[in-house]
């Protein structure tokens, strides 16, 4: 009887697990999703827990449940900007708890429970550790370079070898994995186990050293993919069909999601995990100075005024000085005017997949006036003013013509078309791709530097004192 409920108990959550991801697709329904997802991890839990052989240590769990609370109640107080490294952390945790059950597993079989270690067993148990651990040091690094700690480099590391060191240290792991598959019970089994452990931890961290912040919303997808993946070798281990169909889910939306976005950038896998930005920068860097035209408020905000289109291209700029609410002003202001305004957004703006879109929402900017880049270009020619907010890399027009550029070949947003553009930088460093955006030296580009929600913020003053006119 209990057998029975338990299973009915995981195919309603793996049911609900694919509606939520079904849901969260569509701005209208993104909520219900949620709390599809959060009933269904509620039914797996307590139906895991209820297990006659678990429930006996149920002390044990509700202080891992505790200390998980403690833990995720202020992570989910971030600010939006910080959500990609929340995230980040998120497939830190996954990639921990994935490897450590897959330890203790070993070696409570090792030490007691021989017959456990079968051959299919401890290939996925080697499968769950190799990618659990390389998930747990990937992610905090990612995150780590997401937030700008001062020991970890946002610039990509490049050394001579690089990969094929990588390449190496994986394929040392490998064989360990192949060896304890063949041979689980050697003495010298629990060593070669803490070593692929070792080197899968190492492989992690120098995984994501090589890739720039440029790269980061693939990463983050890559890593989420990996994440699943252990926990579907984690399900075979554990014989938990909910593991397994929910690390699927997770695992395969990682890799949609990843191939979506490297299809944004025009990139590979291989070009994103192994060819980063940082072997470019030095090229590029030598060439003359060129000059910047600046613009101040007051004239900026007389072209506004006389615009009847305007498109806004927001960027991680607008993320880090959380200006997303100044924008959603200016936006009114615009809109009282007759102004048509929209926003393009471009697949891998910001931090994270859909970052610019959840920041704009938070602004209650309608979602109607969220248009993806392929529907946006078309209309550049017609657009009055495009105003540039932090986003560089994704609006750059050497994508198109440079074969010497790391961003040859990333479609982006055409805001060079326009027959104004204004871009607000806070500084004239260049990009995550370390190169000179061709657009802010064009003839009708104007800059206007400072913070995002300063510089905003005056527009929006100066256009409110000016509604008389």
């Amino acid at each position: 009887m209990f057998y029975t409920l338990s299973q009915s108990s995981y195919v309603l959550s793996t049911a609900l697990f694919i509606f939520a991801l079904h849901w969260m697709s569509d701005p209208k329904t993104a909520r219900r999703g949620v709390y599809a997802g959060v009933v269904a991890m509620f039914l797996a839990v307590s139906a895991t827990w209820a297990q006659p052989a678990i429930i006996v240590h149920h002390v044990w769990i509700v202080i891992a449940i505790a200390l998980g609370f403690v833990v995720g109640v202020p992570l989910s107080r971030v600010p939006l900007t910080a959500v990609p490294q929340r995230t980040a952390l998120s497939h830190a945790f996954g990639g921990a708890a994935a490897g450590l059950v897959g330890t203790a597993e070993f070696f409570l079989w090792y030490n007691g429970e021989q017959e456990n270690l079968t051959p299919f067993k401890m290939t996925a148990l080697v499968i769950e550790i190799i990618l659990g651990y390389l998930t747990f040091t990937g992610s905090l690094m990612a995150a780590g370079k997401l937030q700008e700690i001062k020991w970890i480099p946002q610039r990509p590391v490049i050394y001579k070898g690089q990969n094929a060191s990588n390449v190496f240290l994986l394929l040392v792991a490998a064989a360990l994995g192949i060896a304890l598959v063949v041979t689980p019970t050697a003495a010298w089994a629990p060593t070669a186990f803490l070593a692929i452990i070792g080197l899968a931890l190492l492989f992690g961290v120098l995984l994501i050293i090589p890739i720039g912040g440029a790269d980061m919303p693939t990463v983050i997808s890559i890593l989420n993919s990996y994440a699943g993946l252990s926990a579907v070798a984690m399900g075979f281990v554990l014989d938990n069909k909910l593991l397994i169909t929910a690390g699927a889910l997770d695992g395969s939306s990682g890799l949609i999601l990843s191939i979506i976005m490297c299809k944004a950038m025009n990139r590979s896998f291989t070009n994103v995990l192994f060819g980063a930005f940082g072997q470019v920068q030095a090229a590029a860097a030598t060439g003359e100075q060129k000059v910047y035209k600046s613009e101040s408020i007051e004239g900026a905000a007389q072209i506004f005024e006389q615009a009847s289109f305007v498109v806004i291209v927001p960027g991680y700029g607008m993320a880090v000085a959380q200006a997303q609410h100044k924008v959603q002003e200016l936006y009114e202001q615009l809109k009282k005017r007759g102004i048509t305004v929209k926003f393009a957004i471009h697949p891998v703006a910001g931090r994270m997949p859909g970052h610019m879109n959840v920041l704009l929402a938070e602004a209650n900017i309608p979602y109607t006036d969220l248009v993806e880049m392929d529907d946006v270009n078309a209309d550049m020619p017609q657009c009055d003013v495009a105003l540039v907010l932090g986003a560089n890399d994704v609006v750059n027009p050497c994508a198109r013509y440079d074969k010497t550029s790391p961003i040859y070949g990333m479609p982006i947003i055409a805001a060079d078309k326009a027959r104004t553009c204004f871009a607000v930088k806070r500084s004239k460093n260049p990009g995550f791709a370390g190169i000179d955006n061709e657009l802010y030296f064009a003839d009708h580009t104007f800059m206007l530097f400072g913070d995002a929600k300063k510089v905003v913020g005056e527009l929006v003053k100066e256009l409110t004192g000016g509604s008389g006119h």
